[in-house]
Order: C-alpha cells, then structure tokens, then sequence
C-alpha cells in the first residue's frame, strides 16, 4: 500500500463506524471545509472590556468561551470580506450593559434589565450594519452569533430581525425558543473542567441502571420523580443542587436520563456523553447538537416524553447487547463533543464550524 493510501485509510478510522449519517461524505467534506472555509468577524471596540475576554474556559457556559477564543486565534479567519463565506457578530448580551457590570450574576433580571442588554445588542448591531455594507447584502443570512447562557438568548429574542435572519449558534434550542434547524446551529453545552475522572471503557462495572438527580422544574420531570423516584432500579432525586457524589454517578450508571427543562438541558446530555453513561432524551422536541452528523438513535435513546411512564421496562429491554452496542459506539463520539484549547481536528469547535459551512449557502432573506 503506497504512503498516500495509507495516510487515506488513517484518515477513514478516525471518523468511520457507525455513529455517522454517512462517514464517507462527512470526511470529504470536512477537508473540503478545512481548505476553503472563511468568516470574517467584525471589529469589537469592547473586545478587551465587555464581551470576550474569558480569563477562564469554566463553569457551566464554557462552550461560548472556547469558541470566542478559539475563532479569533483560527485559521478559518480572514480579514478580506470578499472572500468570506459567513460573517461573525461577536458579542455577548450579559456583558451589554452601560456600566460594564456582569449582569450573568444576577439570577433573574427584572424586564427592565433585558429590554437594556436588548437595546445595547441592537444598538450594536445596527452601528455594523449602518457601517458595513455586508449585512445589506442578504439581509444578515450570512451572518451568525453565539449565545449560550439562558439569559443571552432571552435578549437576543427581543431584537427580531437578529433571530429571524441571522445564524444562531445556541446551547439546549426547542421549537418555543424559535430554534429553525436547517437555519440555526445547536451548541453543546459543558460544564468544564470535569470533576472526576472519566471512566469510558467499563461495560461491566455500571451497576445502576438509570440516574438522574435534578429540579422538577417541567411536566415531564413532574412525572418522572412521581413515578420513579425510590425506585429499587432506577436512581431518581428530586434535588435542587447536585447531591455529594453525584457526578460519580454517572460513572456507575448504564442510562443517564436527560429530561427536558425549563433551562439548558444538552449539559446533563453531554455530561453523560464524557462519562460513558448512554443518554436517554426525553423530550418531545429538542434539537440535538451535530444532529445534521451524528446520527444519535445509534448512541443514545431517544422518547418521547409521554414514555416516561414506561422508562424502566424500555431500559430493561435495551440492557443487553443493545446497551453494548450503544456504549461502544458513545465512545466513539466522545471526542466530537469535547472543548480543547487549541482546537484539535473534529474536536467540538471545528464540530460547529463544520454545521456552520454546511449553511454557507443558507437561502437568503
């Protein structure tokens, strides 16, 4: 076998198996993204002050850190307009106030507080548009933004033609949020670092067969901890801060149950992606990250939320060779979904550049 085949090949086993859509046209076109694509992002007059100076890529919101980071030190950069392919809008609506002032730290601003970050964000934006000429071109189709934090993408909702034209790259989107799939990007959420060490290849050492320990704060998480809580299988906790060993846990389980919420659920999703625990999703409608990807029927399980009443006997049934057939292929997506500092090849960050060269050509308003 000649040196370039050998170099092809190597290049397959990194992507291929059966976690894919289809591997074949995923790897070609990644290196076709990784030759051509470029963004241009706009200047930041409050780069150093307001919006992306993360001194630390933690917490629960670390995926907007790593990537307003990793895309102003990346390749995919250019500072000619005319050779862009999309545009990005960097700023983040919890540092938009007059004073400067965090406002992430309030934990529920009143109405007046978001109608403020709403008026600076589109106070901002219309400045760019009123001093670029790029926006005009498609009515902002080629435009994109990342919001993650809860609070972010309430404001952002209240500039409409932001929502509306624009590509939103956003953790944990539902229809209700105004999500558009075939439009927008769905970030994934993690909490970084990680606590406890990753236990991945230990099939046999989960002797849990479902957990989750969270607020009952939805319909579907009402019905769960009614009927599952206590239950001699199922590790259930009602529980509004995340109980002493809790994350160690996810090392022990078979099934890490990931119920929709009221706020960003692809978190509890992810974490039990890097733990080795197999995601149960239930949620009538949630718009998994990578989804345009990774086909997730082959490493999670997915229901619909009326099945809560019969999540044990459904885990029961796939606790066999389906559940290693499922767990085999959940490691193998592990490093899709995981945030690195610089960004390595398939990683998380060049995950959503890719889903964001696939809307290069998005139709335009």
């Amino acid at each position: 076998m000649g040196l370039c085949k050998i170099i092809a090949s190597v290049e397959v086993d990194k992507i291929d198996g059966d976690v894919y859509r289809s591997a074949e046209v995923f790897r070609m076109d990644y290196a076709e993204m990784e030759k051509k694509f470029k963004i241009y992002v706009y200047p930041d007059e409050y780069k150093d002050e307001n919006y992306t100076n993360y001194q630390t890529l933690s917490g629960k919101y670390a995926s907007e850190g790593y990537f307003f980071k990793n895309i102003r030190e990346s390749s995919f950069l250019t500072d000619d307009p005319d050779q862009a392919h999309l545009f990005f809008i960097p700023f983040l609506a919890t540092k938009c106030t007059k004073s400067g002032s965090r406002i992430r730290h309030l934990r529920q601003p009143d109405v007046s507080s978001y109608e403020e970050m709403a008026a600076i964000v589109k106070k901002y934006v219309e400045g760019l548009i009123a001093k670029y000429p790029y926006w005009s071109r498609t009515m902002g189709a080629d435009h994109f933004f990342v919001t993650c934090h809860d609070i972010d993408v309430r404001v952002t909702e209240l500039v409409p033609y932001l929502v509306k034209n624009s590509i939103r790259v956003v953790c944990s989107p539902t229809y209700d949020s105004g999500f558009i799939p075939h439009k927008d990007v769905s970030l994934p959420l993690v909490m970084q670092p990680l606590k406890e060490s990753v236990r991945e290849n230990d099939l046999y050492k989960r002797t849990i067969l479902g957990y989750w320990a969270g607020a009952s704060n939805s319909d579907v998480r009402n019905t769960l901890v009614s009927n599952w809580e206590g239950d001699d299988e199922l590790d259930i906790q009602n529980t509004t801060y995340f109980p002493a060993g809790g994350m160690r846990k996810f090392s022990m389980a078979k099934f890490c149950i990931c119920p929709v919420g009221s706020r960003a659920t692809s978190n509890r999703i992810i974490m039990a992606i890097r733990y080795g625990c197999v995601p149960v999703i239930l949620a009538d409608y949630f718009e998994l990250p990578f989804n345009d990807v990774l086909d997730w029927l082959k490493f999670s399980i997915v229901m619909s939320e009326e099945d809560v009443y019969d999540l044990k006997y459904i885990l029961r049934e796939k606790s066999g060779e389906e559940y290693s057939r499922l767990h085999g292929n959940l490691i193998k997506v592990q490093k899709r979904f995981r945030w690195n500092s610089p960004p390595v090849k398939y990683d998380a960050f060049h995950m959503v550049l890719y889903h964001l060269w696939l809307r290069r050509n998005v139709v335009k308003y």
